[in-house]
Order: structure tokens, then sequence, then C-alpha cells
């Protein structure tokens, strides 16, 4: 079991707290960076979401059609 997925185990029924926190995460990188980032914080935030909603393609997930 990777750590992931342990990490996805302890948020399972908390999904809205940390969507929010990856948007928080995320909005405090973009003011570090002055937004020089945003376009890939953009990216990273909803890959990360769609992770831990279990909707990513990780190394066991088939692609989807």
């Amino acid at each position: 079991m990777s750590v992931f997925d342990k990490l996805k185990g302890m948020l399972k029924g908390h999904e809205d707290q940390a969507s929010h926190g990856v948007d928080k995460a995320g909005d405090l990188v973009d003011g570090k960076t002055q937004g020089k980032y945003s376009g890939q914080v953009d990216t990273a935030q909803d890959k990360l979401k769609d992770q831990l909603r279990g909707t990513g393609q990780g190394p066991d997930t088939p692609p989807q059609q």
C-alpha cells in the first residue's frame, strides 16, 4: 500500500476539507512566486483533487475511456 493510498483512506469523508487545503496551498505557492507559475500550480491542484476523489490516473488505474 502506497503512502498516497493511506492518505486517501485517512481523508475519506473529508474530501471537501482536503480540496480546500489543496486550494489554500496553491494560493500560498502563487503568492510566494508572485503568480509566475500559476498555470502549473492550477494543473497540479486539479490533478491532486482528482486523485483525492479517486478519479485520477494512478499507476494501478487503467485509463478511462
